[in-house]
């Protein structure tokens, strides 16, 4: 039996015209703008150090959000989990609500890292303000709501880039076509 399957596997490669795989060169997938998350923070709550590094909580105040296909408000309520590492690096783990104009809510989970130069990562974790472009900011967020017109939100893969500044954070979110 497995004789006759491989068989039949190597006569279809035969007909498709190739018995090599990974001939072709690979395309990037492209990159969609869907929107961009405005927040205000509280600012850290200090867990403390644990072995894995310094434990903060960063409490969403609220915001706006704005993108082609909606928009609306960042509701209070949500916080970033930050692990902080000794050298700067920080494990991100954000959850929070978004609510569009038309009263519709999303719930988005947003994990991912931020890092720059230990220096640069010290002034910014201090509260200081720091050109974003140095510093490596990425997350993937995931989407869930209710609501039949944005289903989309469940149905493609994002990832976002972020900004820190001393009272509020910049996320654009981008679809993976």
């Amino acid at each position: 039996m497995k004789k006759r399957l491989l068989g039949s596997f190597l006569v279809l490669l035969s007909i498709s015209g190739t018995t090599t795989f990974g001939q072709n060169t690979p395309v990037a997938p492209k990159l969609e703008f869907a929107f961009e998350v405005r927040a205000e923070v509280a600012d850290p709550t200090v867990v403390g150090q644990l072995p894995t590094g310094v434990r903060r909580i960063v409490d969403i105040r609220g915001g706006t959000f704005e993108g082609p296909k909606l928009k609306g408000k960042l509701l209070p309520g949500g916080a970033d989990w930050q692990l902080i590492r000794e050298d700067g690096f920080t494990e991100i783990d954000a959850r929070y609500t978004l609510q569009t104009d038309s009263g519709r809510l999303i719930y988005v989970s947003n994990a991912g890292m931020r890092h720059a130069p230990p220096e640069i990562m010290k002034q910014l974790n201090s509260g200081q303000s720091v050109d974003p472009s140095l510093i490596y900011f990425r997350s993937v967020p995931k989407f869930e709501t209710a609501a039949p017109e944005l289903q989309w939100l469940m149905r493609s893969i994002f990832i976002a880039t972020g900004e820190r500044y001393p009272k509020g954070v910049v996320i654009r979110f981008f679809r993976v076509l």
